[in-house]
C-alpha cells in the first residue's frame, strides 16, 4: 500500500513501438496507430504484479530494467495457444519436427519427374531445388527474432509485418491455409488409401470377411488422427513426429532400396519423353519441375517449430533451430537423392504416374514378400498419421485463438477437443467429398509455391533493409522474382495436366 509508481509515456510516431508489438492483435485488427499516445506504469522493485500480469485485457506493465534484447513482451494469450504454450523445446524436438514435416508423399513423385527431365536435367534442378529452400528456410529462422523485443511464431504474422497488415494477409492466408488444411486432406487420401493397399496385401484372397472399403479407411484413419491429436501443443508432439521421422526415412529406404535389388524393367527407356520445341512439352517440364519443389516441405511450419524453442540474449532461439534443420536436411538429403535416382534406374519411362508407392505393389507384387511390401505401406500410414499431427496445429492455434480472444480465457479440455474433432471431421468430408483434389495439386499448388521460394525473399528486404542494391539486396530481389515466375510456370503446367487428359470429376466417390 502506498507504493511510488512511476507513469512512462510512450509516443508512438512515425514506427510502431517494436517491444509491445502483439502480433495476435495485430492478426485480428490493425497495427498500433501512429500517432497516437499510450501510457504504461512502471511499478517500483517491490510491487507485486501476478494478477496483472494474468490479464489479457489488463493494462500491459513495462518492466524497463532487466529485459534482454531477444525477451519477449507478456502475452498471456500466447500461454493458452497450441503454437506458443510451451517453449521448453530442443535442437533435438525440433529436429524431429522438421524431418516429420519435411519428408512426405511428394517425394515419392521425384522419378516421374525425372521421366520428363532426363538425368541431366532432373539432378541438377534436384540440387538447385534443395538449394534454393534450404536458403528460404535458413531466412525465415533469421526473422523469427528479426525486430528486438518480439518473436515471429506464426509465418502469418511474419507476413504481415513485412508487407503490412492488409497486403501481408491477402499474400499470406490462402497458402498457409492451403499448406495446413490442404496438407491435412492429402494426409487422409495418402493415408487411407496405404491401409487398403496395406490390408490388400496382409489379406489377399484368404480373406472370409469383406475388406474396408476406401471410404472406411479414411474413417478408420481420421478417427486414429483425431484421437492423437488430443496432445495440448506442439511441443508434446515431439515423440509423435520423432516416430514419424523414424517411419518417413524407412520407408523412403525401402522404396529404393527393394527395386535396387531386382533386375530393371525389360523395355524401359531413359530419354526424356518431352517433346522437342513443342508447347506442349514445355508444359510437361513445369509440371516436373513443380513436383520437384513440391518435394521439399515444411516452410510453412518453421517459424511455428521455432516458437517452441526458448530464447534469451545470450543464446538465441535461430541458434538451436539452426542445428535441427541442418541435421534434417542431411536427412532429406539422403532419403530424397537416392528415391529419385534409384526410382528413375528401375522404371524409366515405365514409372506409374502415382509414383514409387504404387509402382512398387504393381510391378514388383509377385517378385518380393508380402512382409515388405505390408511394411512399406504400414510405415505410410503411420507416418501419414505423424504428419497430420503436426500440419493441423496451425488450424488448431487459429480455432483457439478466436476462441481465446473472445472469451478472454484459455480453452478448457472439452472445447479443445471439440476444435480437433470438427477439424478431424471436416478435412474427412473434404476428402471424400472430393476426392479428385489430388489432380489439383499442381494448380493449388502452384498459388502456394510463393510461400516457400518468394515471400521469404521479399521478407528479408522488407524488414532486414540491406542497402539498396547492395549484393544481398540485389540477390534476394532476383531470387524471389525467380521464384514468383516459377510459381506461375508450375500453375500453368498444373492447369495443362488437367486439360489433356482430363479429370474425372466424382463426388463422393473416392
Amino acid at each position: 500500500m502506498g507504493e511510488e509508481v512511476q507513469e512512462v509515456i510512450i509516443q508512438i510516431n512515425d514506427q510502431p513501438f517494436p517491444t509491445i508489438l502483439d502480433l495476435h492483435t495485430l492478426y485480428k485488427s490493425s497495427t498500433l496507430i501512429r500517432g497516437a499516445t499510450y501510457k504504461y506504469t512502471k511499478p517500483s522493485q517491490n510491487l507485486q504484479l501476478p494478477n496483472l500480469l494474468e490479464s489479457p485485457i489488463g493494462e500491459i506493465i513495462v518492466s524497463i530494467e532487466g529485459r534482454g534484447d531477444n525477451a519477449e513482451p507478456d502475452n498471456p494469450q500466447d500461454a493458452w495457444l497450441p503454437i506458443t504454450a510451451s517453449r521448453n523445446g530442443s535442437a533435438y524436438y525440433a529436429a524431429f519436427h522438421s524431418l516429420n514435416s519435411g519428408i512426405g508423399f511428394q517425394a515419392l513423385m521425384l522419378p516421374v519427374a525425372f521421366s520428363v527431365l532426363g538425368w541431366t536435367w532432373g539432378i541438377i534442378s534436384l540440387s538447385m531445388a534443395f538449394v534454393w529452400q534450404y536458403y528460404t528456410k535458413w531466412l525465415l529462422i533469421q526473422l523469427h527474432e528479426s525486430v528486438p523485443g518480439t518473436r515471429f511464431n506464426r509465418y502469418l504474422h511474419l507476413s504481415m509485418a513485412a508487407f503490412g497488415a492488409r497486403t501481408g494477409k491477402l499474400l499470406g492466408l490462402f497458402p498457409i491455409m492451403y499448406l495446413s488444411g490442404g496438407a491435412c486432406v492429402m494426409l487422409i487420401l495418402n493415408g487411407g488409401g496405404s491401409m487398403r493397399l496395406f490390408i490388400k496385401t496382409v489379406c489377399g484372397f484368404t480373406c472370409k470377411s469383406q475388406p474396408l472399403t476406401t471410404i472406411e479407411c479414411y474413417f478408420v484413419f481420421i478417427c486414429m488422427a483425431i484421437a492423437l491429436a488430443q496432445r495440448p501443443n506442439l511441443n508434446s508432439i515431439a515423440w509423435i513426429s520423432f516416430i514419424g521421422a523414424i517411419t518417413a526415412v524407412l520407408y523412403c529406404i525401402l522404396l529404393w532400396a527393394i527395386p535396387l535389388s531386382k533386375s530393371r524393367l525389360i523395355g524401359i527407356s531413359y530419354d526424356s519423353v518431352k517433346p522437342k520445341l513443342d508447347i506442349a512439352g514445355d508444359f510437361d517440364t513445369f509440371a516436373a519441375l513443380g513436383i520437384i519443389a513440391f518435394a521439399f516441405r515444411g516452410h510453412n511450419l518453421v517459424l511455428e517449430i521455432q516458437a517452441t524453442l526458448p530464447s534469451s540474449e545470450n543464446y538465441p532461439s535461430h541458434v538451436p533451430m539452426m542445428r535441427a534443420v541442418n541435421f534434417a536436411y542431411l536427412v532429406i538429403a539422403l532419403c530424397v537423392l537416392p528415391l529419385a535416382v534409384a526410382g528413375y534406374w528401375a522404371y524409366g519411362d515405365k514409372i506409374p504416374a502415382n509414383g514409387m508407392l504404387t509402382a512398387l505393389h504393381t510391378l514388383h507384387e509377385h517378385d518380393t514378400s508380402k512382409f515388405l511390401l505390408g511394411l512399406t505401406s504400414l510405415l505410410v500410414v503411420i507416418h501419414s498419421l505423424t504428419a497430420f499431427q503436426i500440419y493441423a496445429m496451425p488450424a488448431f492455434d487459429n480455432l483457439e485463438f478466436v476462441y481465446t480472444s473472445k472469451k478472454m480465457k484459455p480453452c478448457s479440455r472439452w472445447i479443445r477437443a471439440g476444435f480437433r474433432i470438427f477439424f478431424g471431421c471436416l478435412t474427412f468430408f473434404i476428402a471424400v467429398a472430393i476426392p479428385f483434389i489430388r489432380n489439383l495439386t499442381g494448380v493449388i499448388g502452384g498459388i502456394a509455391l510463393p510461400v516457400t521460394l518468394a515471400y521469404p525473399c521479399f521478407m528479408w528486404i522488407a524488414i532486414k533493409k540491406p542497402e539498396r542494391f547492395s549484393a544481398l539486396w540485389c540477390f534476394n530481389l532476383v531470387l524471389g522474382s525467380l521464384g514468383v515466375v516459377l510459381s506461375i510456370f508450375v500453375f500453368a503446367g498444373g492447369i495443362k495436366s488437367l486439360v489433356e487428359p482430363g479429370i474425372d470429376v466424382r463426388f463422393f466417390k473416392p
